[in-house]
């Protein structure tokens, strides 16, 4: 049985709706790039991203270009992508340290579409949900109907994104099954009854508190029981919505639209199971979450709840939040252990060993892939190989493959293995980082790139 330990783990999250802007050229202070704690993991959901028919379609393909923007600001730390989702205008990412990556398993995402307005999946939400060293996580962003008087609509679209998502996982198949849960978004929940004046002047003066009580969210959460397992800290920056664009000027367009807080995040650590004489089926469930519950502790604090003023491509601000995760692992030993044998370079076949440290349904479906330290998410390797064979029994044996040196790069670099695991869907096994040796053969021959390239143009310009 394995030593269960506490962790400390730092989460950041993001909500911007970006009215369809191109991303900005730096979001170093939206992610607190500088910030000497770095957290463990970054979850970021956007709204209103740009799909135009041609973008749309291309973006399927291919990483959007706000994708690529937090994969290039977060890569070289060596954060690695592993899971992202997007619905029309609706994205969500999921980035983590490379350390927990083979701890975050089962990870699935969906997506609901709520058209009740007849916008077909302009609206809805769409979520990321794993196992985080055994604790069941999910994230949902949303994006809600708008307008003021459609606040009872925006209780109705989450209501039904919560009751029609499910997942392909046992323990838990819905949202409010997981552990702890976060919902955030453009939740577009309005400031009612308060005039445009008093509104501004609260604002002006900071006196946020005098206008919580006419948040509707706030005011929902009072009769609302499913709203009423969602906390939110106080809301001690100012609305973050609606600005004329690259300024921080409320609406001063014809509409003038009051000021509001629609750009939302909350927690639901799963409530405390009730436990009962019953011997039904829910209350094996629940007795066996109970016992979880104990053994396991979870808990939350927010540290960080605000808005970044300075960016000004959106009529929308973006809201941050930084959550510190206190938890005791339930997997402390990845499943598989994996290290490159001896010198590896592009001049020899190189040997990968590898031997299972947990019993876990292996596939003939399984590789390796080898990655450049730094790599931006599972996709991203250089090249890979298949396991050996898809023994399923646990034992200590070590077990070797070869990786073709066609596929090594010429050039070399620091360089990790990852064992990838078809049936868990996720990366189960990193190495330590290894240098793969410059080419000898290509050194002498001068077959680097920028070599043969300069070859080429000698040759082409010989021949006019």
């Amino acid at each position: 049985k394995e030593n269960f330990s506490v962790n400390i783990c730092k989460l950041h999250m993001v909500t911007w709706n970006v009215a369809t802007a191109d991303p900005p050229d730096d979001v170093a202070s939206l992610l607190h790039l500088n910030s000497p704690k770095t957290p463990d993991l970054y979850v970021i959901g956007l709204q209103e991203v740009y799909s135009g028919p041609v973008r749309f379609v291309s973006d399927m393909i291919f990483d959007d270009p706000w994708s690529q923007l937090f994969i290039s600001a977060l890569a070289p730390l060596n954060y690695v992508k592993l899971s992202s989702i997007r619905m029309q205008g609706l994205l969500l990412l999921f980035f983590s340290k490379l350390e927990h990556v083979p701890f975050i398993r089962d990870i699935q995402a969906t997506y609901t579409r709520t058209g009740i307005f007849g916008y077909w999946g302009n609206k809805g939400g769409v979520s990321v949900r794993l196992s985080f060293y055994g604790h069941m996580l999910c994230f949902l962003n949303c994006h809600l109907a708008a307008h003021m008087k459609y606040a009872n609509e925006r209780v109705d679209e989450f209501e039904h994104i919560m009751d029609t998502q499910t997942f392909d996982c046992k323990k838990a198949p819905r949202i409010f099954d997981h552990r702890l849960v976060f919902w955030f978004g453009d939740l577009n929940f309005r400031i009612q009854d308060h005039g445009m004046h008093f509104v501004r002047s609260c604002i002006n003066n900071q006196t946020y508190n005098l206008l919580w009580s006419h948040d509707q969210l706030i005011m929902l959460k009072k009769k609302e029981q499913l709203l009423q397992e969602f906390e939110e800290g106080p809301l001690d920056f100012q609305p973050t919505y609606k600005f004329d664009l690259n300024s921080d000027t409320y609406d001063s367009s014809g509409k003038k639209r009051k000021p509001a807080w629609t750009d939302r995040i909350l927690w639901r650590v799963r409530p405390k199971s009730q436990s009962s004489d019953e011997q039904d089926e829910n209350d094996v469930k629940e007795r066996n979450q109970l016992k979880e519950e104990e053994e396991y502790p979870l808990k939350v604090r927010q540290d960080l709840y605000t808005s970044k003023m300075e960016y000004s491509i959106s009529d929308h601000k973006p809201v941050i939040s930084i959550f510190t995760l206190e938890l005791t692992k339930m997997h402390q030993t990845p499943l598989v252990s994996l290290h490159a044998e001896g010198d590896w370079s592009a001049d020899i076949d190189s040997i990968v060993l590898y031997n299972p440290l947990q019993p876990f349904q292996s596939s003939t479906w399984d590789w390796i892939g080898l990655y450049k330290v730094g790599f931006s998410s599972v996709s991203d390797y250089i090249t890979y190989t298949w396991v050996k064979d898809d023994e399923v029994a646990f034992n200590d044996k070590v077990m070797q493959v070869f990786m073709s040196k066609e596929e090594i790069p010429v050039r070399g670099g620091e360089c990790v293995l990852c064992y990838y695991s078809s049936n868990l869907q996720c990366i189960v096994g990193i190495s330590e980082p290894f240098k793969v040796q410059e080419s000898k053969v290509a050194v002498a021959e001068g077959l680097f790139p920028e070599r043969i390239n300069e070859l080429d143009r000698i040759a082409r310009s010989e021949e006019f």
